[in-house]
């Protein structure tokens, strides 16, 4: 999570706009699925699937995220990428499943269906069933200006849920490790849009909204872009359904795979 200080900030000077500037990068076409791979430098079964999730990070229809957990520390290689939080939202997502399969490489597609992340035709036939089960029915745009992060979210429609989390994650391109212990010692991996952060910015309930919020923390920490996601939320702040979800790149506008 963002230092206390800096959350303060945004979240202090997030404010309803009507319009935005002129943009250095645009957000990518409507995508039809979120891709969430839980996956660790410890684990020898990995790397398939952050080669996989690489190839799925150069596609503009689907928003395809790395998320590296810890998990696996205590076998002799601490993750240089994880973070507790990542853990413990691979948790979550067990929880409201209501079983326990916590493992590595762990794709979720859409906050629901979970593959193993190194199966490409179970991770196609999932993203194709989200598709086939309504998508992303919200739309979601996230654009950058000089000093903004601008953010517009539409109005929910027919029967789709009616309340939702927007978030936002920070992220870079790409990240290539030299694994030094553990399962993977000696290969050099590399992992793609590796999330570095991940802020809940506020609730949505059902209405059109538009937000805007200071792009400093983005230039800050010199990440390479954001996504902002739109995910329902279950009873004790489970995490619930992906509904609507943009990504920006710094440069072009457009997520980068290998």
């Amino acid at each position: 999570m963002w230092a206390d200080r800096r959350t303060r900030v945004i979240l202090g000077v997030l404010v309803l706009a009507a319009g935005v500037g002129a943009a250095e990068g645009e957000a990518a076409a409507e995508p039809k699925a979120v891709l969430e791979l839980f996956t660790s430098q410890g684990c020898s079964s990995c790397p398939p699937a952050d080669k996989l999730l690489g190839t799925y990070a150069r596609s503009d229809d689907v928003i395809a995220l790395s998320f590296n957990v810890d998990i696996w520390d205590y076998l002799g290689w601490a993750d240089t990428l994880a973070s507790h939080e990542n853990t413990e939202r691979q948790r979550a997502y067990a929880q409201k499943r209501g079983d326990r399969q916590v493992y590595t490489p762990q794709m979720i597609i859409n906050g629901v269906a979970h593959v193993v992340g190194s199966h490409g035709r179970a991770v196609s036939k999932a993203i194709g069933d989200a598709e086939r089960a309504g998508g992303l029915p919200i739309p979601v745009s996230v654009t950058l200006a000089d000093e903004a992060v601008n953010i517009e979210v539409g109005a929910a429609g027919g029967p789709w849920p009616m309340r939702g989390v927007l978030w936002l994650v920070l992220f870079d391109r790409s990240q290539t490790v030299e694994i030094g212990r553990g399962e993977n010692k000696g290969r050099t991996i590399t992992y793609y849009n590796v999330v570095r952060k991940m802020q809940r910015l506020q609730m949505w309930k059902g209405a059109a909204m538009s937000l805007s919020l200071p792009a400093a923390e983005l230039y800050e920490s010199n990440a390479d872009g954001c996504a902002v996601l739109l995910q329902t939320e279950a009873t004790g702040g489970l995490p619930g359904t992906m509904i609507g979800a943009a990504m920006v790149d710094r440069r072009s506008g457009y997520p980068s795979g290998p």
